[in-house]
């Protein structure tokens, strides 16, 4: 009786094990078939780990560039506190913390188009992507304004434009600060900030394309992990200004005139 039970459900069992067999072998196949999927990659979740990985490192290597302007930062500031000081305080803090806001604004919307791609909502991720190019369109517009004031006020360090020598008469030296000294805060703020406007020029070339192909349909929840990387440099390059930002603008604020 035992046995013929057994028999009866054994095709039963053989069935669902058939059953489970194939999906598995289509979300197999889903996954080792996508066509963003590379020939050199198992699948594409190792595809996804291995570009997260590849950019942790290109930002490594980003820090350490950043870090010596820092580090030189911090030397001539230490040798010059009062000029920096004095030079910082002629710096436009309106337009600095406007900027700050946009760029946060923007690691914002940045963040929501990578959820949208990996939740697979291309109208969202579109959006998302297309207002984030504009706050980083916005933040390069005021900084072009403000490298004009600083060409107007004769503050282009050395003699990069031979007909506007850097002349620091306008500003209002603290006491005890040489104002020929003040020079080097402009060197440094023109190396860091224009470097820093380099890296969101880049930015903002990388998401036109990715919206680019967003608008195609090329992003969804099975490969999304270019727009993870774009968003992680993106956010990378908004963490940096948020450390330029006290140091070159909030520098002197505390002194008296």
């Amino acid at each position: 009786m035992n046995r013929k039970k057994f028999e009866e459900t054994k095709p039963e069992a053989e069935e669902g094990n058939t059953l489970a067999e194939s999906i598995a072998m289509d979300q197999h196949d889903s996954t080792h078939g996508h066509p963003a999927l590379q020939h050199h990659f198992e699948n594409m979740e190792q595809q996804r780990e291995a570009g997260t990985i590849g950019i942790w490192v290109f930002l490594v290597t980003e820090i350490m560039f950043f870090g010596g302007m820092f580090f030189a930062y911090t030397l001539y500031r230490s040798q010059y506190p009062m000029e920096f000081a004095s030079a910082s305080n002629h710096l436009d803090l309106t337009m600095g913390t406007i900027n700050t806001a946009v760029l946060i604004l923007s690691s914002f919307t940045m963040a929501l188009g990578v959820y949208s791609a990996q939740v697979g909502k291309q109208r969202n991720l579109v959006i998302s992507l297309a207002l984030t190019i504009f706050l980083g369109l916005v933040f390069l517009g005021i900084k072009a304004v403000e490298y004009h004031e600083k060409y107007v006020d004769h503050l282009i360090p050395g003699r990069l434009f031979p007909g506007n020598p850097f002349d620091p008469s306008g500003i209002h030296p603290l006491p005890g600060a040489n104002p020929q000294k003040m020079e080097m805060f402009y060197w440094i703020y023109f190396a860091m900030t224009g470097m820093h406007a380099i890296h969101m020029i880049i930015g903002v070339g990388l998401l036109s394309v990715i919206m680019y192909f967003a608008a195609r349909g090329r992003y969804g929840p099975e490969y999304h992990s270019p727009v993870e990387v774009s968003g992680l440099y993106w956010h990378f390059v908004d963490i940096i200004w948020i450390f330029l930002f006290p140091l070159l603008y909030l520098l002197g604020r505390h002194f008296q005139h």
